[in-house]
């Protein structure tokens, strides 16, 4: 991205360490706003990690382009014949320093940008009471389809979900 304090590119197993703690620090600091958690996912080795962006496709973002990560976004493209159609946003998350710099918008559209030469539709869901989530995935044209009512429970506290998608192909 040029012209941007920071650039957004694709991470390759050369990125796991970077992307293994923001990942672990997402989770730790926003357990509701994962279905993944911290207690599974600190368990899984940095192997694991480079092995997840080697065979899936994760962006990161980097303010200056110099290390850490500062963002995150992960596009997961089922291989079942009938739901290859749909991509799934999953695992978006802004460091809070980083944050109100444009990250998470540019981060969103580098994840449209790829699915939209490869799947009809983006979903995504997202904890009902983010409200800046939402907001972002509404600027980038997403629109709510359902919501998920206790969708994660964390502690003893339960949390509902939004349901959302980008239509890419009419």
């Amino acid at each position: 991205m040029t012209g941007a304090p920071f650039a957004v590119m694709r991470l390759s197993g050369a990125d796991a360490t970077d992307f293994r703690e923001l990942r672990l620090d997402g989770l730790r600091r926003h357990p509701e706003a994962f279905g993944a958690s911290y207690e599974e996912e600190v368990r899984q080795t940095l192997d694991d990690s480079r092995r997840r962006l080697e065979n899936g496709i994760v962006f990161g973002a980097r303010r200056n382009n110099l290390p850490p990560l500062d963002g995150i976004a992960g596009l997961f493209i089922p291989e079942g014949i009938k739901t290859r159609h749909k991509g799934v946003l999953w695992g978006m998350y802004v460091r809070p320093e980083a944050r109100d710099l444009g990250l998470g918008s540019a981060l969103l559209a580098r994840v449209i940008e790829h699915a939209g030469g490869v799947v009809e539709e983006l979903t995504l869901a997202v904890e009902a009471s983010n409200d800046q989530a939402l907001s972002l995935y509404r600027r980038a044209g997403f629109e709510e389809y359902g919501l998920e009512e206790r969708a994660l429970k964390v502690a003893d506290r339960y949390y509902g979900e939004i349901l959302m998608r980008l239509m890419l192909v009419s």
